[in-house]
C-alpha cells in the first residue's frame, strides 16, 4: 500500500465538505446585519468558509499530513475531518455528520471509478485546489497556504512513475471499496446501480496517449510491422482530448473533482460557485443540488450556543428528523393486540450502569498493564497529532 495517500484523501474530501457546507449555508434573505433565526447572512457563511480553509492549509496542519503514513481508519477520518468542520462558528449534529461523511465519501469514490488513468487524480486534486482557492480569494493570507499546499503536491506527487500512482489510486480504490451509499443525483444520473456500485462508461475519448481500441499491429523479430487487422470494440470511442495542465494554474480539461452542488432548484438553495462560471469553468449539474434538497433547511434545526468569553457557536443539523421512529411507536401500538409483546427498556437503568462501568474498569485494569510500546504502535493513536493541532488553532 502507498504510503503518500493521506494527503489526497483530506484534500480532495475536504474539497467535497467544503462544497457540500458552502452550498448548504447560502442564506434566503441577506439584509441586515442581524439576520433572523433560520438564515445565515454572507457574512457568517464566508467566516465559515475562510476558517474552515485556514485550518485545514495551515503549515503545521500540512507538514503533519505530508508524513510518509498509512491511511487512516473512516472512523478516525470523520473525527479529524469532524473536528476540521467545527473550528468555525458551526456546529453539525452527529446525523448530520455521518450523512455528510458518506456523500465526500461516495463523491470522491465516483471521481477515482471514473478516473480513465492513475496519473489523472492529480488533475482531480487541482480541481478540488482550484474551487477552493476560490472560496478565499478576497483573504490573501489564506490564498497563499491554498497556492503553497499545492506547490507541496506539485512537488511530491508529479514526479512519481505510472506504477507508484496506479498503486496510490489501487490504496484508494481499496479505503473505500466498501462504502456503496446510494446518492440520488448519482442514481438519476445513471452514474450509480440500484445497488451503490458506480458505472462505467464504454465511450467517450480514451486518455491521452492511447489509441482508440479496434486495430491488430503485428511486428516480425526486427520490430517493423508488418501487418494490421481491424476487430470490433464494442464500444464508442474516439480520439483523445488535450491533457489537463497539471501546473500551479491552468486548464484542467476533466470536470471531475468540480463543484457539482453550484446549482439548486428555485426556492431551495443559490446559484454558490458564481466566480467559477465567470472564468468559463464547466457549470456544475443542478441535478446534484437534488441530494443536498433532501436534508432540512439548514437553519431549521439552528439554535446559538451561548459561550462564555468566545463568539456565538451556530448548531447545525444538515438532515431532516428520521420519521421511522414515529412509525415505529405507532406499529408497536398495533403490534400490542396480536399476541406477547417483548419491551426493549431504551432509558438508562442506574444499577445495571453502574455494574457495566465496574466491569470495564476491571477489564481496563487488566489491558492497562505497564508496557513499553513504540511510539505510534497503537491504532487509536491514528490522527492524535492531527487531532491536536487542531485543538490549538
Amino acid at each position: 500500500m502507498s504510503m503518500r495517500t493521506l494527503p489526497l484523501v483530506f484534500i480532495n474530501m475536504g474539497g467535497e465538505m467544503l462544497y457540500i457546507l458552502d452550498q448548504r449555508l447560502q442564506a434566503p434573505n441577506t439584509a441586515g446585519d442581524c439576520p433572523e433565526k433560520g438564515v445565515w447572512s454572507e457574512q457568517d457563511r464566508k467566516r465559515v468558509m475562510v476558517t474552515i480553509i485556514r485550518t485545514m492549509f495551515s503549515k503545521d496542519f500540512m507538514d503533519q499530513l505530508f508524513k510518509p503514513q498509512q491511511v487512516y481508519s473512516h472512523r478516525t477520518l470523520k473525527t479529524v475531518l469532524t473536528r476540521l468542520a467545527h473550528t468555525s462558528i458551526m456546529r453539525l449534529s452527529p446525523a448530520s455528520m455521518d450523512r455528510l461523511y458518506e456523500l465526500m465519501a461516495m463523491a470522491f469514490k465516483r471521481q477515482l471509478v471514473l478516473c480513465p488513468r492513475p496519473r489523472d487524480l492529480l488533475l482531480i486534486s487541482y480541481n478540488h485546489l482550484d474551487s477552493v482557492r476560490r472560496f478565499v480569494e478576497d483573504t490573501p493570507n489564506v490564498l497563499n497556504q491554498v497556492d503553497e499546499t499545492q506547490r507541496r503536491v506539485i512537488e511530491v506527487y508529479t514526479t512519481l512513475s505510472d506504477a507508484e500512482l496506479q498503486l496510490l489510486r489501487q490504496t484508494l480504490l481499496i479505503f473505500l471499496q466498501d462504502m456503496h451509499i446510494r446518492v440520488s443525483f448519482f442514481l438519476r444520473d445513471k452514474v450509480q446501480n440500484p445497488n451503490g456500485r458506480f458505472v462505467l462508461a464504454r465511450s467517450g475519448p480514451v486518455p491521452p496517449g492511447t489509441e482508440v481500441p479496434g486495430m491488430i499491429r503485428m511486428l516480425d523479430s526486427r520490430g517493423r510491422e508488418v501487418k494490421r487487422a481491424h476487430f470490433p470494440s464494442g464500444a464508442s470511442y474516439s480520439s483523445p482530448e488535450r491533457e489537463g495542465s497539471f501546473s500551479l494554474h491552468g486548464d484542467r480539461v476533466t470536470r471531475l473533482g468540480t463543484n457539482v452542488y453550484g446549482v439548486s432548484q428555485e426556492g431551495e438553495t443559490r446559484h454558490t460557485n458564481r466566480s467559477s462560471a465567470a472564468k468559463g469553468s464547466p457549470g456544475p449539474r443542478p441535478l446534484a443540488s437534488e441530494e443536498l434538497n433532501l436534508l432540512a433547511r439548514l437553519m431549521g434545526g439552528l439554535e446559538v450556543l451561548q459561550r462564555p468569553g468566545s463568539d456565538p457557536a451556530y448548531r447545525v443539523n444538515l438532515f431532516t428528523v428520521d420519521t421511522g421512529e414515529e412509525e415505529g411507536e405507532e406499529e408497536a401500538e398495533a403490534g400490542e393486540s396480536l399476541g406477547d409483546v417483548v419491551t426493549i427498556q431504551a432509558t438508562p437503568d442506574a444499577q445495571a450502569s453502574s455494574e457495566l462501568a465496574r466491569i470495564a474498569e476491571a477489564f481496563t485494569d487488566q489491558q492497562h498493564q505497564p508496557t513499553e510500546e513504540p511510539c505510534g504502535s497503537s491504532s487509536s493513536s491514528k490522527g492524535a497529532d492531527l487531532l491536536a493541532l487542531m485543538d490549538t488553532c
